[in-house]
């Protein structure tokens, strides 16, 4: 169903449909998020910034929760994994720009999202497949080099064991509230858990 035209009457209106209209309610949500964040988005102001009406959100998306994740989705960005040659240098470099990124005002309206999301599995999944589970992908290549160099067995490529070195860290936002964490957490995270946990992943004996 189209949405009506907005605007005074007169000429140049447009009905957009499907698609587009979509895709202008998204932007618009990004722009609030970015302005003013999860807590300070409504369903009215993204309304009127796209140019439409509530009914036209609703239809969509059945509250401003799930379209703030929709349009999160959007603007987060991908980046490639360090390649420095050295396990623990990768996973350390790999921290540090996640560690930046989650004190960010990107990362800050990501920790407010993953709070409002709660105990909606759906949502949370959504989120987590943009900054955090579909990361194991950038994880298993740091790990795949490290055992293609020697410094790790085949037996340590598994999701669970490439991403616990994220998982921690994304505990110190998400657990202790933490606005950022220090360096020497990172440095703990790697060299007593992570590298161990890895090492530790060998062939059992025949």
């Amino acid at each position: 169903m189209p949405e009506q035209p907005t605007g005074p009457p007169g000429a140049g209106q447009t009905r957009r449909r499907g698609a587009a209209l979509e895709d202008a309610i998204l932007r618009a949500a990004a722009d609030e998020l970015a302005e003013s964040g999860f807590s300070g988005l409504t369903m009215d102001k993204v309304a009127v910034r796209a140019g439409t009406n509530k009914n036209a959100l609703y239809r969509r998306w059945p509250n401003r929760l799930a379209l703030a994740v929709a349009a999160y989705r959007r603007i987060a960005t991908t980046v490639q994994p360090p390649d420095t040659g050295s396990l623990r240098s990768d996973v350390l470099e790999w921290l540090r720009q996640a560690n930046r990124y989650w004190s960010s005002p990107q990362g800050a309206i990501l920790r407010e999202l993953l709070a409002a999301a709660g105990g909606a599995t759906e949502l949370l999944t959504q989120l987590q497949e943009q900054s955090g589970e579909a990361a194991a992908a950038p994880w298993l290549t740091i790990l795949g080099r490290a055992i293609a160099r020697g410094e790790a067995s085949p037996e340590a490529l598994h999701p669970r064991v490439a991403t616990v070195a994220m998982t921690l860290l994304r505990n110190e936002f998400v657990v202790r509230g933490a606005p950022t964490a220090p360096d020497e957490v990172l440095v703990e995270i790697v060299d007593e858990v992570y590298l161990p946990l890895v090492r530790g992943r060998s062939a059992p004996p025949a």
